[in-house]
């Protein structure tokens, strides 16, 4: 067990006994007591747990202590958490074996938990130049919508990468995932883009596609601090995410560091959730945890806490 997880479970049966400040970030918890009524609801992105979960590259499968067919259990009894954001890459090879799937969808049910999306990476770029390997990158993606479907997801994620001039990516970037709507829209699976490096991460760019792909199944998925475009080039996260929230059919709040008051350091989650409220948006927004600073378990933990606390004052 590692040293993070042991510290989480401490820490958690610690609160359980009555103990109200948490030793990590004391004020993490202050006024945060999941209120019953926000604008929004709480998902959690498996890729929160990428260290913790051992999941594939190309050099193979890394050496994660935990199972990924246990992602529901945890969700659930670890952090109350009843919605989740699945990633490709912790099923990779393991997607088309017999009664896997099956097997990942009634941990699910019997866990009372639902699986919203799948995010895919590692498929092909969608907006390839080469047309032929545009139309295999398609047609990778193809297996996570059914997958998708099987599980009762609403929506994969994909991202929207391309090379050439601005008007040829977009151009590019569209074509490919309109074609994956296509097949999409019959298996009733949105087809949602990130904002996740490159072109992706300018929101006047991204919307564009948007725009220029006019499906109704295509759509975004803001993330809160993905907005590096190049090493010494970001665009600004507000308002990439307000240009993304007309197209939003989810959201997700990255996370990495925090203050002593609970406060992601990188991003205001006042203004963001503003935005985000704003924009009419009602549905569910995914914590997704990248930081080094606390351990996994700890980081979700005090981005929900944060969420909560944020929620429900804007609520």
């Amino acid at each position: 067990m590692s040293k993070s997880r042991r510290s989480f479970i401490k820490q958690v049966s610690g609160l359980t006994a009555g103990i109200t400040a948490y030793s990590v970030l004391p004020g993490m918890l202050n006024g945060c007591t999941c209120p019953d009524k926000m604008f929004f609801s709480i998902s959690l992105a498996q890729w929160s747990l990428h260290r913790y979960f051992k999941r594939w590259t190309s050099d193979g499968y890394t050496n994660g202590e935990g199972d990924p067919l246990d992602f529901p259990a945890i969700s659930r009894n670890e952090f109350g958490i009843d919605a989740l954001e699945l990633v490709n890459t912790f099923y990779f090879e393991k997607v088309n074996a017999q009664g896997y799937l099956g097997e990942l969808k009634n941990r699910c049910d019997s866990e009372g938990v639902k699986s919203l999306l799948i995010m895919v990476d590692d498929e092909g770029m969608l907006g390839d130049p080469d047309d032929a390997s545009r139309k295999q990158s398609v047609s990778n993606h193809y297996r996570w919508v059914e997958a998708a479907n099987f599980l009762g997801c609403h929506s994969i994620r994909v991202n929207a990468a391309s090379e050439g001039t601005w008007d040829e990516q977009m151009k590019l970037a569209a074509d490919g995932i309109r074609s994956l709507c296509e097949f999409a829209d019959p298996l009733d699976i949105n087809v949602i883009v990130e904002n996740h490096g490159q072109l992706s991460s300018n929101g006047k760019w991204l919307s564009g596609v948007m725009d220029m792909i006019d499906h109704p199944r295509a759509g975004t998925l803001p993330d809160f601090g993905n907005f590096r475009i190049s090493d010494d080039e970001e665009y600004d996260r507000y308002i990439g995410v307000a240009e993304l929230m007309p197209y939003a059919k989810g959201v997700s709040a990255k996370s990495h560091e925090f203050d002593e008051e609970g406060n992601e350091t990188g991003t205001d989650y006042y203004k963001m959730l503003q935005i985000v409220k704003d924009a009419g948006f009602r549905g569910y927004i995914g914590i997704e945890y990248e930081g080094s600073e606390l351990g996994e378990f700890e980081g979700i933990m005090a981005t929900k806490a944060l969420l909560e606390r944020v929620g429900a004052e804007l609520s």
